[in-house]
């Protein structure tokens, strides 16, 4: 089964920072996200620690996470993991200013045996981190559609009745 169990607490976390261009991108996504989705989603946009994160899946059935990258893909390329089974490829690194990056956060909470069943990250990927810069124009072309995406993924039922 792909979907939470009914009632079962669902995140969705938009890390960074916005004050670091391109690094704000999950923040972004998760605020448009807020009023968008179905009240059994809990939205979390805020803080560039993802040691915290490992208290935020506490308890979560499933949880999606949004976060910039920096690697190898052209800047605003989305690319989606699904991190439940398999950790995060090293090459999409995301950005921190602490010791402990996404990555090693979400193995750490999965050692802890608090990775929600169902985890998925979304990167961006990154242009510019510099401090006091806005979002490249790359990746704010990206973000629309990235929310749309994750709108669809999570309220899919909704979706649908706006299509009709």
């Amino acid at each position: 089964m792909d979907e939470a169990a009914p009632g079962a607490l669902r995140l969705v976390i938009g890390l960074g920072n916005r004050d670091r261009g391109d690094d704000a991108a999950g923040l972004l996504v998760a605020e448009a996200l807020r009023s968008q989705l179905p009240p059994d989603v809990r939205v979390f946009s805020g803080g560039n620690d993802p040691a915290a994160l490992v208290g935020q899946l506490t308890g979560a059935e499933a949880a999606w996470i949004v976060d910039a990258a920096s690697g190898q893909a052209a800047a605003g390329t989305v690319t989606r993991f699904d991190v439940s089974e398999a950790a995060l490829p090293a090459l999409h690194r995301t950005v921190s200013s602490h010791g402990l990056g996404l990555p090693a956060a979400l193995e750490l909470a999965r050692s802890l045996g608090q990775l929600p069943r169902r985890c998925i990250v979304y990167t961006v990927a990154a242009q510019d981190f510099a401090p006091g810069s806005p979002l490249s124009p790359p990746v704010a072309a990206a973000l629309p559609g990235l929310v749309r995406r994750l709108a669809a993924e999570l309220d899919p039922v909704a979706v649908s009745a706006g299509d009709a």
